[in-house]
């Protein structure tokens, strides 16, 4: 039998080290999935757009639209071309996508950032035009609630509804008043 000290594990040394006989390498579109998504996060984007300004793609499109990259062996480079939505500092904005896209990358690859382009292409309008939108649909509910039913004759339905019949017609009994009828009119 085997004695305890023989099934013990061993550190093995190889004789190559392990810098020369291996490495990771990234392929540009992870790189640039991983930019797309750290910028998209940033409160303020609207979305990417092409490097031309043409299209644009929203925030859960596709991610590598206006991401280029630049991979080498230890660090990367990255270009964004993005939109930014109106009444945002767009100043700021930037710096928050240089900073979460630079954090991502860093961290997730483990590769030196050297550069974090941001390209304003555009600016979005989109939830200003949204919210003009609701309101003028609020306002239009608002005044129809307010000036009454049947205001204007588009909105008049085309029949009216029948009139409830007299108690005394339903065999029910009525309790009315009956005022004397005064004889000054003549």
């Amino acid at each position: 039998m085997a004695s305890k000290k023989d099934n013990q594990l061993r550190k093995v040394e190889t004789p190559v080290p392990a810098e020369e006989s291996s490495a990771i390498i990234y392929a540009p579109e992870v790189v640039a999935t991983i930019a797309g998504i750290a910028a998209s996060e940033v409160e303020g984007i609207a979305g990417m757009s092409t490097a031309q300004g043409g299209k644009m793609a929203g925030k859960n499109k596709n991610v590598t639209r206006g991401v280029k990259v630049e991979v080498g062996p230890e660090e990367v480079s990255c270009d964004l071309f993005v939109s930014i939505e109106y009444g945002r500092p767009i100043q700021k904005v930037a710096l928050e996508v240089q900073e979460s896209v630079r954090r991502s990358l860093e961290a997730m690859t483990g590769l030196h950032v050297v550069r974090v382009d941001v390209h304003v292409q555009s600016v979005s309008f989109e939830k200003e035009n949204n919210a003009l939108t609701a309101g003028a649909r609020n306002a239009r509910l608002t005044d129809r609630a307010t000036a009454g039913r049947g205001s204007s004759p588009a909105e008049e339905p085309a029949e009216k509804p029948a009139e409830k019949p007299e108690p005394e017609a339903a065999g029910e009994p009525v309790n009315k008043r009956e005022e004397p009828e005064t004889e000054s009119e003549a």
